[in-house]
């Protein structure tokens, strides 16, 4: 692409969203601060529409489609909260959409995009190709592919929720040290260090993503993008793109600092401590970010430091792991 997005388009995003996306609250608690020696604030996206920050991006993606394209309708691929955010969007702007989606991605998000009127068709992610069933949907039907991660409008959607961040911190008279976000592909870590810089060009943004599945990490390091060698196997599954997006890598490498990387167990335990001390339900890859900051592989000690907790769509039984793990 010629350009990459900038801090201007994810403002004409916030202002396409308004009334659309909730404003999430920032949250704090006495108790984690006296524990890390700091202050830790948390992007509650897991209490957005569809449980989610995706519906950011979806809706914002939508909306800069021409009329005749929106008239052929949409397609997308994507474990569940991607789903979820463009059958949504879909559904809000009167759009068919059709959601390619692996066969073990969780009952619940399954059961939500339905619920939106999306038309699902299920892979197997150890033999197919999401993105080649995705592609022949749309060469069939004449559907938009909408991507999950990279494209600008996706990620300036997406980056609301640091512009948001940057805002919110501003009105509480905090300078934020730190902000960190989960990552798959990329696109909400890339968006909201936009949305964060263009109002903090100080604070540094990273992404958190689970060991063996630290894409992003290896490849800033490296300069150039890295594969994992697995495709599935973490908790979070959600965060399982096997390669950074090209767009959001080439943005990454202007807005990121280094990746943090936490274990499913951190993971299972920022989940715990999200529902005890701030009443939040989070799933493995919304808590990421979370867990690298009370691991302190994002220091909080004589810091300000902020940490997207970017989706709630957690099922049952992994949230009772997590709870679990340190009972009453």
């Amino acid at each position: 692409m010629s350009s990459l997005p900038t801090f201007a388009d994810v403002e004409a995003a916030a202002r396409r969203l308004d009334g659309v996306v909730l404003r999430t609250p920032l949250l704090e608690n006495a108790r984690v601060n006296a524990m890390l020696g700091g202050r830790l604030l948390l992007k509650a996206e897991c209490l957005q529409r569809t449980g989610s920050f995706k519906l950011r991006g979806a809706y914002n993606f939508l909306s800069l489609m021409g009329e005749a394209e929106r008239a052929r309708g949409v397609v997308g691929w994507s474990s569940g909260n991607h789903a979820q955010g463009l059958a949504e969007a879909a559904r809000l702007l009167g759009l068919k959409a059709t959601i390619v989606m692996p066969a073990d991605a969780p009952a619940l998000k399954v059961a939500n995009t339905r619920a939106s009127g999306a038309e699902i068709v299920f892979y197997d992610r150890l033999k197919d190709s999401r993105e080649a069933i995705g592609q022949e949907i749309a060469r069939r039907t004449g559907a938009t592919v909408v991507p999950p991660y990279d494209h600008p409008w996706i990620l300036t959607g997406q980056g609301t929720a640091g512009l948001e961040i940057a805002e919110q911190a501003r009105a509480l008279g905090v300078a934020l040290d730190a902000v960190a976000a989960p990552c798959s592909g990329g696109g909400l870590a890339t968006g909201v260090a936009l949305g964060v810089k263009g109002l903090s060009p100080a604070t540094t943004v990273h992404a958190g993503e689970p060991a063996g599945f630290d894409d992003l990490a290896r490849s800033l390091v490296a300069g150039t993008r890295q594969t994992n060698e697995k495709l599935s196997g973490s908790i979070c599954d959600a965060l399982l793109a096997p390669t950074p997006g090209e767009v959001t890598f080439a943005l990454a490498q202007k807005v990121l600092g280094p990746g943090l990387v936490v274990t499913d167990d951190e993971v299972l335990d920022a989940m715990e401590v999200a529902f005890r001390e701030f009443k939040l339900v989070l799933e493995p890859g919304g808590a990421v970010a979370l867990a690298a900051a009370l691991t302190g592989r994002l220091p909080v000690k004589g810091r300000a430091v902020a940490v997207v907790c970017s989706g709630g769509n957690v099922d049952h039984a992994t949230f009772q792991r997590a709870l679990d793990r340190h009972p009453p």
